[in-house]
């Protein structure tokens, strides 16, 4: 008998798979389409490891999948291919980033052909070629254009050691995300893409996004970090300047006994100069720059404050209070100053009692409240403890004995009313930083001109290149300041000697929008074709990490928004339906090749082949969530591929094989077969339709695997059931292990590509048995078990069991009191003692 020979089945159907274009997809025919697509990958590495192999299998078997029900599916793959990390591991390896980065998609191109990945590489994009960022390019005009891409000077995150700016979603805990260094506050001028614009519209539909994980919606929700409550102006005392806070309690504004102001806001000097205080309120500045954000605002940071000699005005009762600078004041949030109300918040009690600050109390606790306390001997002390808890107001004057609600809403009116204030809406989430001061980026296509300031590059002179020859030096500067070719650059406007803008944009720029690039990624004459965008998208079935919740999903969402609103496609939602893998750990941990518990697909694929490879990534658990690797159950996948390859010799084997004829269920036997054979078939079906339950679908196979060995070996098995079995298995198979899936659909004698031949339907009447096994009980205890046809009344059984041997030997009929029958579940004999 042919052995299992993996490697030469693998490497020819790949063969045959790339010169007949199986995977490519006809644009044209949008009927019946199917838009899936997988996060594209990062090519800063030179090898993709096991853990990111899980996301592409997961991908393909769902591409697979709808091919196989008839649909035409776009399946397209390209490469995230700027960004530091590149461009870090290039310069420590002494090779060009352009050069490394090309290396690494070719390699990572071989890796997913060995995988059997079934990409339509006509549409594939690398985001740092030209013909894909001159398109880039060209987004930024289109929102700069709008007025939604802007510089200004403004305090922002730096990373010492990647030697640049972030974003605020790319600062995780105050660490880089990508080196995990402590991240810096650093004044620098830097293009924003106002996203803020956006913020309604994107927390708005979030509700929309029905077919997306609750885990996405909450994690953005939180983000865009949308509060209601009030603008608040304080006038400084003996100056013309005012401070506006934003405060989500405008009913405590009788208890607000001292402001604080972020040490960045641009007040802060300003009030400070030619005070005795400015000296040391300028030193502090400096110290708090040097802060992480959790050293500033993490929970077991040390407040630090300082009293900077300025009082502003309290506006609802005219008492001047003290304007401190503190570190947990941030200026990313509000207005970056608040009024701080001791009494009734913990964060500003445990500073009041820290700098002697006055505590005033304006809400009186529930009466449940203080009969709590009351019973445990509680002594509410206003100046020991803040209260955090709703209530009624009071030291309020206008506000006393209202609740927290109605005055919120009452002093909202009387601030408009005095135009002193006004009821508002403000936002976590802030404008897109997307300056990068590094060379391996899309350049940003603004020149500087001494007579007209900034000024855009045409789009007729797009794309603004990338020089290649460039140095690279640890100065925090980009590197393309150095090179006086590209920066040197004539004014659009008038002609006048400009500098050309040498930061680069940040790489989330490119991926907000690749997925327009796929339906034409050939086009020259624009980015997408918009008949073609609005044919094919949004993506049907979108896939990737949760880690990119709130950075790539959140992007990609907003610039999907301003191209609708211009007019360039007509849907505003770039995602239909989104699946978030879990990761895959080894040790307990992530897996990762700088923690060094990577694992090579290579050598798995070496040893057993790629469809085990696949068999055990889908197969390790639910695909939503985290699993450990084990290199010891991998051999479980390749046994159940062997014993499936050998069941299928014997079955070709037997002489009437070539006979044909349908399957017809006599036997019991006959008919157990046929039936778990259907119900695998629609398990599986389910399995793949709702949530790919890619684990619990492969047991399923491996269930009807063993009954028919069992059958096979049976002298009355009968081959044409057989035929059916195998041949279901094979194209439930074709979406795990597509290799030997297509190579035992030829040989079983199926036409064509597996791809095309559907997937099977299950025969509903064949889902139900026609007999059942129920337990035989005496007094509630079971005793035997017994064969009855589904369906039988308590009479019918009654007439069957008193004539059945197996329970005469427990029953005596002659002594039976009551017979208590579940129908097709249990019969139970109460017997006389």
């Amino acid at each position: 008998m042919e052995t299992y020979n993996f490697t030469e089945i693998e490497k020819r159907w790949k063969k045959t798979w790339k010169e007949n274009r199986v995977y490519s997809c006809d644009l044209s025919k949008s009927q019946s389409k199917y838009y899936t697509l997988v996060m594209f990958p990062y090519p800063s590495g030179d090898f993709l490891h096991a853990g990111h192999g899980r996301n592409y299998i997961i991908g393909d078997a769902v591409y697979r999948y709808f091919r196989a029900q008839g649909r035409n599916v776009l399946n397209p793959m390209g490469f995230d291919a700027f960004g530091l990390p590149a461009e870090n591991t290039a310069i420590k390896k002494g090779i060009h980033p352009e050069d490394w980065t090309l290396k690494n998609i070719e390699r990572m191109k071989g890796q997913f052909d060995d995988w059997g990945m079934g990409y339509d590489w006509d549409k594939e994009v690398v985001s740092c070629l030209p013909d894909y960022y001159r398109w880039t390019q060209w987004i930024f005009l289109k929102l700069y254009e709008k007025g939604l891409a802007y510089r200004k000077k403004a305090y922002v995150n730096w990373c010492p050691s990647c030697l640049t700016v972030l974003a605020n979603e790319q600062v995780v805990d105050g660490n880089c995300e990508r080196c995990d260094s402590a991240v810096e506050q650093k004044d620098l001028e830097q293009w924003f893409f106002k996203i803020t614009a956006y913020a309604d519209k994107l927390l708005a539909d979030i509700d929309r996004l029905g077919n997306w994980p609750d885990r996405v919606k909450t994690m953005q929700r939180n983000w865009i970090g949308k509060s209601e409550g009030a603008e608040v102006q304080f006038q400084v005392e003996g100056k013309a300047e005012k401070i506006t806070v934003f405060t989500t309690r405008p009913d405590t504004l009788f208890g607000a006994t001292y402001m604080v102001l972020a040490p960045e806001h641009p007040l802060v000097l300003p009030l400070v100069k030619g005070t005795p205080k400015e000296a040391e309120v300028k030193a502090f500045v400096e110290g708090i720059k040097k802060q992480s954000a959790v050293d500033r605002v993490g929970e077991n940071a040390e407040k630090l404050g300082l009293d900077t000699g300025i009082k502003a005005v309290n506006p609802v009762n005219g008492k001047a209070i003290p304007v401190y600078i503190a570190n947990y004041v941030l200026m990313d949030y509000g207005t970056g100053a608040i009024m701080a109300v001791p009494a009734h918040d913990t964060r500003d009690f445990e500073f009041a009692k820290k700098y002697g600050i006055h505590i005033v109390q304006v809400i009186d606790p529930t009466d449940e409240v203080k009969h709590a306390w009351k019973a445990s001997g509680h002594v509410y002390n206003p100046q020991e403890e803040p209260y955090t808890d709703d209530g009624k107001l009071v030291n309020s004057e206008f506000l006393n004995g209202l609740n927290v609600e109605s005055a919120k809403k009452k002093m909202a009116e009387w601030l408009e009313g005095k135009k002193t204030g006004k009821s508002a809406v403000t936002y976590r989430l802030r404008d897109w930083l997307i300056s990068r001061q590094r060379y391996w980026g899309a350049p940003i296509p603004m020149i500087n001109c001494p007579k007209c300031g900034w000024v855009a590059v045409p789009e007729k002179d797009l794309p603004v290149r990338l020089p290649r020859a460039v140095e690279f030096k640890p100065t925090g500067e980009s590197p393309l300041k150095t090179v006086p070719d590209f920066v040197k650059a004539p004014c659009p406007k008038c002609g006048t000697e400009g500098k050309r803008e040498t930061d680069t944009m940040d790489t989330f720029v490119d991926s907000s929008w690749y997925f327009l690039r796929y339906v034409s990624p050939k086009d020259n004459q624009q980015a997408f074709d918009p008949k073609t965008a609005n044919q094919w998208l949004p993506v049907d079935q979108y896939i990737g990490g949760v880690e990119h919740a709130i950075l790539h999903l959140l992007y990609s969402r907003f610039i999907t928004k301003v191209l609708k609103d211009q007019g360039f496609i007509n849907f505003d939602e770039p995602f239909a339906r989104l699946f978030t893998q879990g990761m895959i750990t080894k040790g307990g941990v992530k897996m990762s090749k700088s923690k060094g518990n990577s694992v090579q697909p290579d050598e798995l694929i070496q040893k057993y082949g790629a469809d085990t490879y696949r068999l055990y990534t889908l197969f390790i658990g639910p695909p939503e969530r985290d699993a450990e690797w084990d290199d010891r159950a991998v051999e479980g996948g390749f046994r159940f591929l062997n014993r499936f390859w050998k069941l299928s010799q014997d079955l070709m084997a037997r002489p009437d094989f070539a006979q044909g004829g349908d399957p017809v269920g006599v036997s019991e036997q006959d008919k157990e077969v046929r039936r778990k054979t259907h119900q695998t078939i629609h398990k599986i079906t389910q399995d793949m339709t709702n949530g790919f339950k890619f684990n619990t679908a492969i047991s399923a196979m491996m269930e009807l695997l063993n009954l028919l060995y069992d059958y096979k070996d049976s002298p009355e098995s009968k081959t044409p059931i057989l035929r059916e079995s195998v041949t279901a298995m094979v194209k439930l198979l074709g979406p795990f292990t597509p290799h030997v899936a297509e190579e035992l659909w030829g040989r079983l004698g199926g036409k064509g590509f597996l791809l095309e031949a559907g997937w099977p339907a299950h025969d509903a009447s064949l889902l139900k048995a026609d007999v059942v096994e129920i337990p035989i009980q005496v007094n509630g205890k079971v005793k035997t078990r017994v064969n009855v046809r589904v369906g039988l009344d308590e009479a019918g059984v009654m007439n069957l069991l008193k004539g059945d041997e197996r329970v005469l030997k427990f029953v005596q009929m002659d002594k039976v009191q009551k017979l208590i029958w579940v129908k097709d579940k249990l019969a139970n004999f109460i017997v006389k003692s």
